[in-house]
């Protein structure tokens, strides 16, 4: 019986322990995210940015051109000399798309990615289904 209490208050703080140190594990893309505007009033824009050393420019356009895709952006424009995608996603149906920007510029040996997720006046999006798809974007950089 002293086996099974001892184990049950063990997997009880085992099971606490990812709520307690969620914030630490979060990328650093997710601590720079922010989010501009008011919900269904004004236009919004949710942005975040992260350096990655060592990262050739070239590498992280085409990783991240990739990654948009995946996410079902279409429409990628790619300008490789100023380092910057555009793209465009519809999914509310109303023929109002949202667009997404990202750059990749060279900061040191390494390469630094900004992006930013725009929707219209209007339009709503859960600022943490964004974050997490924004960061996984972002992050795919350096696969």
């Amino acid at each position: 019986m002293k086996s099974f209490v001892a184990a049950s208050a063990l997997a009880v703080v085992l099971g606490a322990a990812p709520a307690f140190g969620q914030g630490m594990l979060q990328s650093v893309c997710q601590q720079n995210f922010a989010v501009e505007g008011t919900a269904r009033v004004t236009a919004m824009n949710f942005r975040t940015w992260r350096e990655f050393p060592n990262l050739a420019q070239p590498t992280a356009l085409k990783n991240l051109r990739a990654a948009m895709l995946a996410e079902g952006f279409s429409n990628i424009a790619v300008d490789a000399e100023a380092g910057a995608l555009t793209a465009v996603q519809e999914t509310s149906g109303s023929g109002r798309p949202q667009t997404l920007r990202v750059s990749a510029r060279r900061v040191g040996n390494g390469t630094r990615i900004d992006a930013v997720f725009m929707i219209q006046a209007g339009q709503m999006a859960d600022s943490n289904y964004v974050r997490n798809a924004l960061c996984r974007i972002v992050d795919s950089a350096n696969l």
